[in-house]
C-alpha cells in the first residue's frame, strides 16, 4: 500500500512540474482536453476488447493522467482538488454499499443495483429521475442498453426473460406493416422500436449488446479483408465477381475460421 501512495504522490508532482514549465501542458483547458479523454476512453475499449492486459495497463494509465490534469486545473481554479474528488467518491462507495459499511442486506447483485439507485435519488445534488444519470452524448445503442439497465435496477423488468421475445416479435411485425405502407418516417420508427428490444433481450441474456455487434464488427472486417485479399492474390477485380463468387470465398473464410 505504501509504494501505491508514493507512486501516485509522484504522479502528482511530475504533473504539477508539466503544468508549470511545459508550453503544451500549460495551455490545456477542461475544454481542450474533454476530445482527448474521450478519444482515450475508446482506446481503453479497444485495448479490453483485444484481450491485451499490457494494453490495458498502458491506457489505464492514460486515461488516469486526465482525471490527474483535470484536478489540477480544478486547484489553480481553486474550486477543487485531487483530494476532494477522491474523498467525494470514497464518500459515495461507502454511501452506496450499506450491505458493506452498514446494517442493510442484501440477496443477490440486482438488489444491489436496485439500492444503489435508489440511494442516488436521494442524495442531495442527486439525480432527481433514474434516467437523468444516462449521459445525452452516449451512443445510442450503449445509452439504450443504460436506460434499460436503470429500470431493472428500481423493478421494472419482465418477470420472465423468455417473455422478451413476444415484444421482439410484436415490434418486428410492426415493423413489416409499417414497410408495406412504405412510410419512411415510421419505418424508421419501428426499426428503433425493434432495436431497442433486441438490447433488451440481450441484457436479459447477460449480453452486452455493444460487445457483441463489435465482435460481430470485427469478425465481418477479418472475412472482408480475406476476400479482398483472395481476389487481389488472383489478379480479379472485386468489383466484378458475382454475388455468388464473393459468397463462394466469404464462405471460405467461415470454413477457415477467418475471425479474430
Amino acid at each position: 500500500m505504501q509504494e501505491k501512495k508514493e507512486s501516485f504522490g509522484r504522479l502528482l508532482e511530475v504533473m504539477d512540474e508539466l503544468r508549470e514549465k511545459c508550453p503544451w501542458d500549460r495551455e490545456q483547458t477542461n475544454e481542450s482536453l474533454r476530445t482527448l479523454t474521450i478519444e482515450e476512453t475508446y482506446e481503453l475499449a479497444d485495448a479490453i476488447l483485444d484481450g491485451s492486459q499490457d494494453a490495458i495497463r498502458k491506457e489505464l494509465g492514460d486515461l488516469l493522467l486526465h482525471i490527474v490534469f483535470y484536478s489540477k486545473i480544478g486547484e489553480e481554479k481553486e474550486t477543487f482538488s485531487i483530494k476532494e474528488v477522491i474523498d467525494s467518491l470514497i464518500e459515495k462507495l461507502i454511501y452506496r454499499h450499506p450491505h458493506i459499511f452498514g446494517e442493510t442486506e442484501v440477496k443477490d447483485a440486482r438488489e444491489v443495483e436496485q439500492n444503489w439507485e435508489a440511494l442516488k435519488l436521494k442524495e442531495k445534488d442527486g439525480n432527481r429521475s433514474v434516467l437523468a444519470g444516462v449521459p445525452k452524448s452516449l451512443p445510442a445503442m450503449v445509452k439504450a442498453n443504460r436506460i434499460q439497465d436503470k429500470a431493472r435496477g428500481m423493478g421494472f423488468d419482465w418477470e420472465k426473460r423468455e417473455q422478451v421475445w413476444d415484444k421482439v416479435q410484436e415490434e418486428l411485425e410492426e415493423l413489416k406493416t409499417e414497410m408495406i405502407k412504405n412510410d419512411q418516417d415510421a419505418i424508421e420508427d419501428e426499426f428503433g422500436d425493434l432495436f431497442f428490444s433486441l438490447i433488451n433481450a440481450a441484457r436479459l441474456y447477460g449480453v452486452n449488446p455493444e460487445n457483441a455487434l463489435e465482435r460481430t464488427n470485427q469478425k465481418f472486417i477479418k472475412r472482408f479483408n480475406y476476400l479482398e485479399r483472395k481476389t487481389i492474390k488472383q489478379g480479379i477485380d472485386l468489383k466484378k465477381l458475382s454475388l455468388a463468387e464473393m459468397d463462394e470465398i466469404w464462405n471460405e473464410a467461415k470454413r477457415r475460421n477467418i475471425e479474430f
